[in-house]
């Protein structure tokens, strides 16, 4: 009798890569973001300069493009994103793609990603 192979069995084999660096959140930062008919929060997780993930209620569908309000620590103003693709949805997780930012938030999302990688380099780096 012959196996039958799973996508989702094929697919967590696939070789795990990134271009980009990832910041591990220690805690979770609020998220508010919007398309056309609704207005949600959820929680951003390891976000990059190109994107971030959010935990939220309910995940948009894929290809849904959004506004994004980030609360990151780095500011009390929140980082606006004008426009975020749905990249992917696992349960009440998304993964976004940020494709227009302001220059200035695109500047401060750079600079809070930078800042983290330096506080994690120092670290694990020994003295």
């Amino acid at each position: 009798m012959r196996a039958r192979l799973h996508w989702a069995t094929v697919e967590s084999r696939r070789p795990y890569f990134r271009d980009h660096y990832r910041v591990p959140l220690a805690a979770q930062y609020p998220v508010m973001f919007s398309d056309a008919e609704t207005i949600a929060e959820g929680k951003v997780m390891n976000p990059t300069v190109f994107g971030c993930a959010i935990e939220c209620t309910a995940a948009a569908p894929q290809r849904t493009t959004l506004r994004l309000r980030l609360i990151l620590p780095d500011q009390i103003q929140s980082l606006p994103v004008e426009e975020a693709e749905v990249r992917w949805v696992q349960g009440n997780r998304m993964g976004l793609q940020f494709h227009k930012l302001e220059r200035a938030a695109d500047f401060r999302l750079h600079g809070f990603v930078w800042d983290r990688m330096v506080e994690r380099l120092q670290a694990i780096t020994p003295e």
